[in-house]
């Protein structure tokens, strides 16, 4: 009964022991972080993340990592977990390839939409470079530089304006990228400055705000279609709503859809007319955009 008590009293010291090193060393570790700020130059040493911005802060870093397309197959692994089904898994990893080229095609539309800007600014720039009496070979180069307009041909067209050689040839060539339309009306502006004496800062005046015009106008345009691209995406979240309220009233949905001849034949069609509505909506936004 002693050597009981006695190794009892042993086990509590050696818990309060760990506890205290345990403690200290995060003492220790979190006067060290607050140092490091302040020596950093934060001014004031913070404190740690909450517990749920760590976790929100990991949900982040895992979606970048993961993908969103891949998500995809996780709904379809959760749902024939519920079900007891290998069909979603089947439509999940169908709907990877699917959701990669839209995922595709919303960065290729971002990436178009921030090199139009750039454009934009470029000529901009350029406009008050050369009206403050710079030559146009260095204000161009003073341009690409500050706004990055030229993107990926800088070095072509900076090149091309520094040594003599074929401006609006490299300006052409950059106006193939797209969204960087606008430097072709650049490229017109030089030759005509060139090869007709024509002031270059009344060209680059007018096709500044054209572009800006133009860019307004799709920026117009695309706020009067966000309300049918609401409609439409809120129309294509109603069949999950209806089979989230199905199982909250019992009437099992999952297991109807998927282990019954009819919820099979009903499922197939739903997802049919599902994504044929979904196409279309998405080909009349396009289309209207594109006119």
């Amino acid at each position: 009964m002693g050597d009981v008590s006695m190794g009892e009293t042993l086990s509590g010291a050696l818990l309060l022991c760990a506890g205290g090193a345990a403690w200290s060393l995060n003492a220790r570790q979190q006067g060290v972080r607050r140092a490091r700020l302040l020596f950093a130059g934060a001014g004031v040493a913070g404190v740690g993340a909450a517990p749920w911005e760590r976790v929100l802060g990991g949900l982040r870093r895992l979606y970048g990592r993961v993908g969103a397309e891949w998500w995809s197959l996780v709904a379809g692994m959760v749902l024939a977990v519920m079900g007891a089904s290998v069909v979603p898994v089947v439509a999940g990893a169908a709907g990877v390839p699917v959701l990669r080229r839209t995922v595709r095609a919303r960065w290729a539309r971002v990436e178009k939409e921030r090199r139009t800007d750039a454009v934009v600014a470029l000529c901009g720039v350029l406009a008050g470079e050369v009206r403050a009496g710079r030559q146009p070979g260095e204000a161009l180069l003073r341009a690409g530089r500050d706004s990055g307009g030229l993107g990926e041909a800088q070095a072509a067209v900076i090149a091309a304006a520094r040594f003599g050689g074929d401006v609006p040839g490299a300006l052409a060539a950059a106006a193939r990228v797209p969204g960087a339309e606008g430097l072709s009306g650049l490229a017109a502006c030089w030759r005509v400055a060139v090869d007709q004496g024509a002031g270059l800062a009344a060209g680059l005046d007018r096709l500044d705000g054209a572009l800006r015009a133009e860019r307004d106008q799709r920026a117009d345009l695309r706020a009067q279609l966000s309300g049918a691209r609401a409609t439409a995406l809120l129309l294509a979240v109603l069949p999950l709503l209806g089979l989230l309220l199905g199982a909250a009233m019992g009437a099992e949905p999952l297991r109807v859809l998927l282990h019954t001849g009819a919820g099979l034949g009903c499922l197939v069609a739903g997802a049919a007319f599902e994504g044929a509505g979904v196409w279309w909506a998405a080909r009349i936004v396009r289309g209207a955009e594109a006119s």
